[in-house]
């Protein structure tokens, strides 16, 4: 902020000066900005350089042209040079900008600086006043803080924000040594850790772990099995004592992780004489991993693991996939089991509440299984909330039209700060900085709030901004907002010229781009369909289109190639629209693969998909497909439809749908 920035906010008030400043914002943001000019910019590619000496001149060049984004210029600056900055700097710097995201995202990045430098007083002081609270790193250090300033500090409390940290960081770690050297972390919570990190398959919190112990031997043959598993369990492995057992068990549990098959012989044969709590913890990860791989020996991997040691604790991961074993291996009393043993966070997602529903009607239960589909069927925007519905034969319509906004809410929005700083960033081309700057602003918004600020972003076409806004409202709910018509008469003409149902289309654009026309994947997916070169370059061959690369990012030649690359794909699956998703995200191999085996419940099928990206994705572009038909006015509005019965082995598929859930109307039995 200029001097003179600093003269007004002395005489008019900062709440005055947000209002300004907003308003300047959304009256620069109209007229498009020279995005290579702009001192954001050019601070942000000084930033990535780590050019110091540029990034002074920049934010002195904002300074005084009074720039919007000024806070954004001096956050690129004082981080790049975080490791010389003192607490002074600092607090000025939040002095100018209270309760803005950058001085909040900058104080993210400070608590992780006086951590590392291990200046607690400061630490404490900044934590205090820091809003995000989301870096599992800055909760281990304040943790420590705690601990080290002489305030109780459960061991169970410093377990889970270790064990929540999904790598090996200084944090993370320091807060585990403390507690070591203060005998509140026992060598077994170290081992718990090591195999946890395996599960999880990363090996450098598994070597933090076991470093904790303080034992370079330890660490040395840990380092050997992570080389070359299979060679030190021939030459090094041993059963006892248990240090060396628990090394011998993330060994097996590494071959595991490419070979669950031979994992379970090498461990049925010579490995018996393991403590039966690490033997039943190997078998876990042998059916995790056949279930991945969608094997039909997953269960009784997982059922070995149970008898040998039934209290063992498994991971919510593990038991997720037990239950889809049981699943799709139309074992539903094991299937409820897993699911009745995850966390009570985990319990409550819709789709285990959903499964749990099914496996209780499987199981002859029927009244328990409609009470509890009933509790998802009032959430029809909600791919299992539509699923339950349409198992009791319920209808689905849209939500009521929500009140229109008044002109006050209209202009709370629009003069709201954070949020026109945010629209300007991703004018300027700074999505990613506009993004964390808009999602930092909503916090605390009612309903109405919300949706006008969804309203903002839909005006502006900032599609992303405008659907992700509208979905955090929890009664207003506004299905233009969030599911809008973007290119309606272009997507409608090149789907119907593919044979292309449009909702179909709308679904999977909504959920690959969110409508961003210059959207690119970090694999360099493009455009609305998020369309890869080479694929594009295949299409246009196959369907007899000229391709160049700059084409890539034209609005109808990129829904062009898309929808003519998903009427392949959907040819290839015989029009089932879940395997054609599938092929869409993760390739068509995969699918095709992960069709083999038993004729099964298409929604078994989808939950049964390896990838979570993929499951997720293609439970989102079927539910957006029977939503937009409906917002469309066309057929195919149930999701059943759109899912299908049955999927099996190409060519194989048969009517097997003992495992569907009739088409029940009224309260009849799901």
């Amino acid at each position: 902020m200029s001097q003179m920035g600093g003269r007004v906010l002395q005489c008019i008030g900062r709440a005055a000066l947000a209002v300004l400043m907003a308003a300047s914002l959304v009256a620069t943001a109209a007229a498009a900005p020279q995005a290579d000019d702009d001192p954001a910019v050019q601070a942000r590619e000084a930033w990535v350089k780590r050019d110091r000496k540029r990034l002074a001149t920049l934010v002195d060049t904002a300074r005084a042209q009074g720039h919007p984004l000024t806070g954004w210029v001096e956050y690129f600056d004082l981080n790049a040079r975080l490791t010389d900055v003192r607490q002074p700097e600092m607090d000025a710097f939040y002095a100018r900008y209270p309760g803005s995201y950058v001085e909040d995202r900058l104080r993210n990045d400070w608590l992780l600086e006086l951590g590392r430098r291990r200046d607690w007083a400061n630490f404490r002081r900044d934590h205090a006043n820091y809003q995000m609270r989301d870096d599992r790193e800055v909760a281990c250090y304040a943790l420590l803080a705690d601990h080290l300033a002489g305030n109780k500090v459960s061991a169970d409390t410093a377990r889970t924000a270790w064990m929540a940290q999904k790598d090996g960081d200084d944090g993370c770690r320091e807060l585990a040594s403390n507690f070591v050297d203060a005998g509140l972390f026992k060598p077994e919570t170290l081992w718990a850790r090591a195999r946890q990190a395996t599960e999880q398959g990363r090996p450098r919190a598994a070597r933090q772990a076991v470093a904790l112990l303080a034992n370079k031997a330890l660490d040395q043959k840990l380092a050997e099995l992570q080389d070359n598993a299979g060679r030190y369990l021939t030459r090094k492995a041993r059963a006892t004592p248990r240090a060396e057992a628990e090394l011998t068990a993330l060994a097996l549990a590494r071959v595991a992780g490419s070979d669950p098959d031979q994992a379970g012989d090498v461990l049925s044969e010579k490995w018996g004489k393991l403590p039966k709590d690490l033997q039943a913890w190997l078998w876990v990860q042998i059916g995790r991993q056949s279930a991945l791989r969608l094997q039909d020996d997953a269960v009784d991997a997982f059922e070995r693991a149970r008898r040998l040691a039934p209290e063992l604790e498994w991971s919510d991961d593990a038991l997720a996939w037990a239950a889809r074993a049981a699943l799709r291996g139309k074992a539903p009393a094991i299937a409820l089991r897993a699911i009745e043993q995850m966390s009570d966070a985990e319990q409550r997602d819709p789709a285990w509440v959903y499964w749990k529903a099914r496996a209780t009607r499987l199981k002859g239960d029927a009244a328990a299984a409609r009470a509890q589909l009933a509790t998802l069927a009032a959430t029809p925007l909600n791919y299992f909330g539509r699923l339950a519905a349409e198992d009791l034969g319920l209808p689905t319509p849209l939500p009521p039209v929500p009140a229109p906004l008044t002109a006050e809410e209209r202009r709370a929005a629009r003069s709201h700060p954070g949020l026109a700083r945010a629209l300007r960033l991703i004018d300027l081309g700074l999505r990613s900085e506009g993004v964390r700057e808009w999602n930092f602003s909503l916090r605390g918004m009612s309903d109405r709030a919300l949706l006008a600020a969804a309203q903002e972003a839909c005006d502006r076409e900032v599609w992303d901004r405008c659907i992700n806004t509208s979905e955090r409202t929890k009664t207003d709910i506004d299905i233009a907002q969030r599911y809008p018509l973007p290119h309606r008469a272009e997507l409608t003409r090149e789907a119907q010229a593919a044979g292309l149902d449009a909702a179909y289309v709308y679904g999977l654009i909504r959920q690959e781009s969110r409508f961003v026309l210059d959207a690119r994947s970090h694999v360099g997916a493009a455009g609305l369909m998020q369309v890869m070169p080479a694929t594009a370059k295949w299409t246009a061959k196959k369907v007899g289109m000229s391709y160049s690369p700059d084409l890539m990012h034209d609005r109808d030649f990129n829904l062009r190639i898309g929808t003519n690359y998903l009427k392949l794909v959907l040819d290839r699956f015989d029009g089932a629209q879940a395997l054609a998703a599938a092929a869409y995200n993760a390739g068509p191999g995969r699918p095709a693969r992960w069709r083999d085996g038993p004729v099964i419940d298409a929604a078994i099928w989808a939950e049964n998909i390896p990838f979570n990206e993929t499951r997720d994705y293609v439970r989102k572009v079927l539910l957006g497909g029977a939503v937009y038909a409906q917002v469309l006015g066309l057929p195919a509005t149930r999701l059943r439809e759109r899912l299908g019965t049955s999927v099996g082995p190409a060519g194989a598929r048969a009517a097997d749908v003992s495992d569907v859930p009739p088409a029940a109307v009224g309260g009849s039995s799901p």
